[in-house]
């Protein structure tokens, strides 16, 4: 997100809308992304737009190296154990700071249910064994029982 310089930027009022910015600067502060952006010239502006989704186009994201992965294709994927056993689908990641997480449940738990019935797998590799994007599949040291 840092390097791309046009962004789609999500604003939920009145109604939900995208609409491309470019920006002009960026940077990371703490835990937030303040940047300056073209047309927004002052702050009560800037104000306006706090708390905005930012989606970056899939052909601004950085090259990857080998085995590296964005975690937007790792959603939706199958996961299954090293003992054969379907453990559900990645419905989303998350980051604990040390590493990302995958959040493993069955594709037909409500999103409203999921923190009832899913796994939490570090994606580390002592427990997830392969990835393969072609077959939709990750291969993992976990087990069902966990």
């Amino acid at each position: 997100m840092l390097s791309a310089k046009t962004w789609w930027l999500g604003l939920s009022h009145p109604e939900p809308e995208m609409r491309d910015v470019d920006r002009m600067e960026v940077k990371i502060h703490g835990e937030d992304v303040v940047a300056r952006l073209v047309g927004v010239a002052d702050r009560n502006a800037a104000e306006a737009l706090k708390g905005a989704t930012v989606k970056i186009s899939r052909k601004h994201f950085p090259a990857l190296a080998k085995g590296e992965f964005y975690w937007i294709d790792l959603i939706g994927l199958q996961v299954d154990n090293l003992q054969g056993e379907h453990l559900g689908v990645v419905r989303d990641l998350m980051d604990n700071g040390a590493h990302p997480i995958l959040r493993v449940a069955a594709a037909d738990i409500p999103e409203t249910e999921l923190a009832k019935h899913e796994r939490l797998i570090p994606f580390v590799e002592s427990f997830v064994k392969e990835v393969d994007q072609s077959a939709r599949k990750i291969l993992v040291d976990w087990g069902a029982d966990y």
